[in-house]
């Protein structure tokens, strides 16, 4: 019965990703919080194991992306070599940081980011990128990374809804923000992954069916059903207005960030 949950949801959120753009993160973790708080797991490790789980199904689905996006030509092979050891050194930490941050500032934190990531794509359309920008210099992207990388970990996501922001505001289309940002999610989920591993077994959570914050059946379930819908989402993105599905989305991430904020504050 719980592999069928998790086929679901891995089911619900590769279709969502594929049909919105962004990463699927941003659907599992919310999911993944409620199943797991009905299955009854220790209510303090909840958050940081749908965090965990969250990243590792996202190893897979960025590497689905990746593959897509690099026959396009769309991946900025320099950039990603530049934020790369950013990105990993930052989502390792960012796991660690999670560990020791409470459920509730957890919820608090997350809330709040899923609602900035709604009125980023409210307003997201009306914004023209200036082609005039250059990208800075290799320091400041491994920096840049950093921070990316800690957030991704924190939030439980891919990246995609901070690199491709930095990349446009330095001057990248969106078309190659969104393949670069794609392929940035591999090491942020790689080492993120790893890092709630690694924390959550040295805390010996007692969670049945799981490597310290990574539930096991719930990253292969979701992996398996992502990879394949995230292809039907795209498809059907296509044949619909892009403004519209970003507002659709926008509406979905605002209830997603306030029952978030209201779980962290009662």
């Amino acid at each position: 019965m719980e592999l069928i949950i998790f086929l679901a949801i891995g089911a619900l959120a590769g279709f969502a990703a594929g049909l919105f753009g962004v990463g699927g993160g941003l659907i599992i973790v919310p999911l993944l919080y409620v199943v797991f708080t009905q299955m009854g797991y220790d209510p303090e490790v909840v958050m940081h194991l749908a965090l965990g789980t969250s990243l590792a199904t996202i190893i897979v689905t960025s590497i689905s992306s990746l593959m897509a996006h690099n026959k396009n030509g769309a991946v900025i092979w320099p950039v990603f070599k530049n934020l790369t050891p950013g990105l990993v050194i930052g989502s390792f930490f960012g796991a660690g940081i999670a560990g020791l941050l409470s459920r509730e500032h957890l919820q608090l934190i997350i809330g709040v980011f899923v609602i900035w990531v709604a009125y980023q794509m409210f307003i997201g359309a009306k914004k023209v990128i200036n082609q005039n920008r250059v990208l800075p210099s290799t320091t400041k992207q491994v920096f840049a990374g950093t921070g990316i990388g800690v957030a991704s970990a924190i939030f439980g996501i891919g990246g995609g809804s901070l690199t491709v922001p930095y990349l446009n505001h330095h001057g990248v289309v969106m078309q190659k923000a969104v393949g670069t940002s794609a392929a940035c999610g591999l090491p942020i989920a790689i080492a993120g992954a790893l890092g709630f591993m690694l924390f959550g077994m040295k805390e010996q959570i007692n969670v049945p069916n799981s490597i310290g914050f990574v539930h096991i059946y719930a990253f292969l379930g979701i992996s398996a059903m992502s990879f394949f819908t995230a292809k039907l989402g795209a498809k059907v993105a296509h044949a619909l207005s892009p403004q519209m599905l970003k507002k659709c989305f926008a509406v979905l991430l605002l209830f997603v960030g306030c029952f978030f904020l209201f779980k962290g504050l009662i």
